[in-house]
């Protein structure tokens, strides 16, 4: 049996205990078929954390994720939290786990298996045989720049203000993993910012630049406007292959992307952060794109595949484990081609079938395939 991998499990809130539960299956499996052994350890974060300890992640559990192999997350947040001041509210957590592992790149990947094209909303030949990489800015920009707040004004309105910063130093590292993922893909890199009316925008315009003159050789480039690639996404969506952008901008347009392929439901993701010089161990989280879902947590309705297909990118991007990864992604293939669905990507004709029973699918196949 392969060498234990340390992994963290942090299924949060919503539809996280369940998603995660059904992967887990996946990764035993992994265990006994594949001969590939977990260490796994699981904690709480976001809601569940902030009920048990008053707080959206603790010290113990944030040393935790900085030990592991590997992070895989659930998701967090639900209209029981939306009162809480805004420094305890469960998102919190993921934003502490995102800035203090430093995980500045953020995959999500939005392709389209060709069994679920007629669930996007655009036309059946805009989307067949889409595969983009969005990499989007993790632990800087809005999101997390000071000063921000709302301050009272003297007429007795208030203001609210957030501050949009990037050094050349953060737009280079992103920049450099988008070529790089480029290089391994079809070679096309697309720089997304707001130049024409945000001075970070301009700052990255030219970083980006100049450090595909310099470090860019044989990939082809082009800078965006972020308005624009939001409608060139739902024009013509199989122009772009790896989309680099800041946080804000990034968060907004793979959450468009996602919808390309027809669901949330679908769409993993990965969040790296620097390589150790000595070690050439990263820190890594990886998640499902789609929220806690709470209106349909506990009810067997989720679709498990989005944690699925991220378990298959902590795979290969964690274990370099590409094989795995393969055979994951073509269980999952074949599961939708022989029409089951959850409820989220329904379709006429198909067959409807449970969280647990979209597993057990998978599981079967996964047999079959070895």
């Amino acid at each position: 049996m392969a060498s234990n991998k340390k992994l963290l499990v942090l299924p949060g809130d919503g539809i996280g205990p369940e998603v995660v539960g059904e992967t887990l299956r996946i990764v035993d499996w992994m265990a006994k078929k594949r001969s590939v052994s977990f260490d796994i350890e699981e904690g709480l974060v976001g809601g569940a954390a902030y009920d048990a300890h008053g707080t959206a992640l603790t010290d113990e559990t944030m040393t935790d994720a900085t030990h592991a192999d590997a992070v895989l997350f659930g998701a967090v947040g639900g209209p029981k939290y939306d009162d809480l001041p805004f420094e305890l509210k469960p998102e919190r957590g993921l934003l502490r786990l995102r800035k203090e592992m430093d995980l500045f790149a953020n995959l999500r990947p939005a392709m389209v298996f060709p069994s679920m094209v007629e669930n996007s909303s655009l036309k059946p030949e805009l989307v067949s045989g889409l595969d983009i990489m969005i990499l989007r800015e993790l632990t800087g920009g809005v999101y997390f720049c000071e000063p921000r707040g709302i301050e009272d004004l003297p007429d007795g309105s208030k203001r609210g203000f957030d501050t949009q910063a990037y050094t050349t130093p953060e737009i280079e590292r992103i920049g450099r993993v988008a070529f790089d993922l480029a290089r391994k893909r079809r070679g096309k890199v697309t720089s997304v910012e707001k130049a024409n009316v945000m001075m970070s925008g301009v700052l990255w315009r030219q970083v980006m630049t100049a450090l595909h003159a310099s470090e860019g050789e044989g990939l082809e480039y082009e800078n965006m406007f972020a308005d624009n690639c939001a409608m060139q996404l739902v024009r013509t969506p199989k122009q772009f292959d790896v989309i680099v952008t800041d946080n804000l901008f990034g968060d907004i347009l793979s959450d468009c992307a996602a919808m390309l392929t027809g669901s949330l439901g679908m769409l993993p993701s990965a969040s790296l952060g620097a390589e150790d010089p000595t070690t050439g161990k990263r820190h890594a989280l990886y998640e499902p794109v789609h929220g806690s879902a709470p209106d349909i947590a506990g009810k067997g309705m989720a679709n498990p595949i989005a944690e699925m297909l991220s378990f298959a990118m902590l795979l290969r991007y964690s274990f370099d484990m590409g094989e795995d990864a393969d055979l994951l992604e073509k269980a999952i293939d074949n599961v939708l081609a022989g029409g089951m669905r959850t409820a989220d990507i329904m379709a006429t004709g198909k067959a409807k079938v449970s969280t647990a029973t979209m597993t057990d699918s998978i599981l079967k196949e996964l047999d079959k395939l070895v």
